[in-house]
């Protein structure tokens, strides 16, 4: 018997002719492929993906004038709370971020970038800027119709009921 891995990784040959892959196994591997490639550039810069992606979020939603909480942050990464709470102590402790209880609400841990953090995540997010324009070539870029349409389309399925 197969093990899901095993199931999205193959398809199962009919006759002479072997079934397309399943929408499920192409997200999967996309996801893996990029996830790769972003930590293999960011790698020289000290940051994993998971840093990344808690970092890059937190200095876009200080450009928007929000602190968030660690659950606001996992609600806009995607990512666990709970491996939120655990990148964000281990950033801490590199001097990345803060972590402060909220005044209000003792129970709310606000997050927020170091000033070496700021310095850490700007030429990260350039890497990346430059990785995206690699990887969505073959779309034709970030400006082609079919990019704005692959975006939409992945939206409409993140946003989608499981």
């Amino acid at each position: 018997m197969l093990d899901m891995a095993t199931m999205f990784m193959y398809t199962i040959p009919v006759g002479e002719t072997q079934d397309p892959p399943t929408p499920g196994y192409l997200v999967w591997r996309l996801a893996n492929k990029w996830r790769v490639a972003v930590d293999r550039d960011l790698a020289p810069l000290g940051l994993t993906h998971a840093q990344y992606v808690l970092m890059a979020s937190l200095y876009g939603m200080a450009l928007a004038g929000q602190r968030p909480s660690q659950r606001e942050l996992a609600d806009h990464t995607g990512l666990e709370a709970l491996y939120v709470s655990k990148l964000a102590r281990a950033l801490e402790a590199g001097g990345l971020i803060t972590r402060t209880r909220d005044r209000q609400d003792t129970r709310t841990v606000r997050l927020e970038l170091t000033d070496r953090g700021r310095e850490a995540v700007r030429p990260a997010i350039a890497a990346v800027q430059v990785l995206l324009d690699r990887l969505l070539d073959p779309l034709g870029g970030r400006a082609d119709p079919r990019t704005a349409a692959f975006i939409r389309d992945l939206t409409l399925l993140l946003n989608g009921p499981i």
